[in-house]
């Protein structure tokens, strides 16, 4: 499986009745053996649906399980117990999880490589002929607001136009599904923020279902449709927080949202 790459969404299977880019996670737990061989229980009985075109949120401290979940959800981790569905197929019959992008809290650019050689590098793997891929990863560009920068190398880049560059991979072959573990987190406020716009203007657009993890109460809030609140380890679901606020939003007053 190979998560991290992405491809045209795909339909769900005949007979699902489910809607692409539907995720259920039911009774997932997950253990992983500490230095010493223990076991050390990360995820208990998470039971958690995201519905087709959704932005979620999944909020919590520190090491409660919110990037295992997310590798869960992406066919990276198999959880000890429980299951995953997407589109309505279990993880075990699913195939097409090159329909699923991730997009990681590094950039992880290929330093050789121009803007719009990174952006075309997930294309590579298929049979795609070579001026399609640099089209389709121009039109990635242009999406992000970096057509202007589609020969510039990763060090010419500020943080913020990294970001894009990483966020326009994601996207270059429209996957139905995008997960998100703390992609903004190491921008400052002010370039944090315009991702944020961009983020959703992109969403609205292409209509993918995106989840999204983040130990950020005011970034969760201003961008989700619903927060997911997770305990400590062992990670649980503590509270799934509908937020019913239109959109744009206000980072202060959104917090009260989930405080409340």
């Amino acid at each position: 499986m190979n998560a991290a790459a992405v491809a045209s969404s795909a339909a769900p299977a005949a007979g699902t009745g489910a809607e692409v880019g539907a995720i259920a996670v039911r009774g997932v737990s997950k253990w992983f053996k500490t230095a010493e061989g223990t076991p050390l229980q990360v995820l208990e009985d998470i039971n958690l649906t995201i519905a087709a075109q959704s932005i979620v949120a999944i909020l919590g401290a520190s090491g409660c399980g919110k990037s295992t979940l997310l590798n869960i959800i992406s066919g990276i981790v198999t959880p000890e117990r429980g299951e995953i569905c997407i589109n309505g197929i279990t993880a075990e019959r699913f195939t097409d999880w090159r329909s699923i992008s991730y997009m990681f809290q590094e950039d992880r650019l290929l330093p050789w490589r121009t803007t719009l050689r990174n952006v075309e590098f997930s294309l590579e793997s298929g049979s795609m002929p070579r001026a399609e891929r640099e089209s389709r990863a121009r039109d990635a560009l242009k999406l992000v607001g970096l057509e202007a920068f589609a020969d510039a190398f990763p060090y010419q880049l500020s943080g913020g136009m990294r970001s894009r560059v990483a966020l326009a991979r994601s996207l270059v072959q429209e996957p139905c599904i995008l997960l998100m573990d703390e992609p903004f987190s190491r921008l400052d406020a002010l370039t944090r923020a315009q991702m944020h716009e961009e983020l959703l203007h992109i969403q609205q657009l292409k209509r993918m279902s995106i989840v999204f993890v983040t130990h950020d109460v005011e970034e969760a809030v201003v961008l989700a449709d619903r927060v997911v609140v997770m305990a400590p380890r062992p990670g649980r679901i503590r509270d799934n927080v509908e937020i019913a606020l239109a959109r744009p939003r206000d980072a202060t007053e959104s917090a009260t949202a989930i405080a409340t």
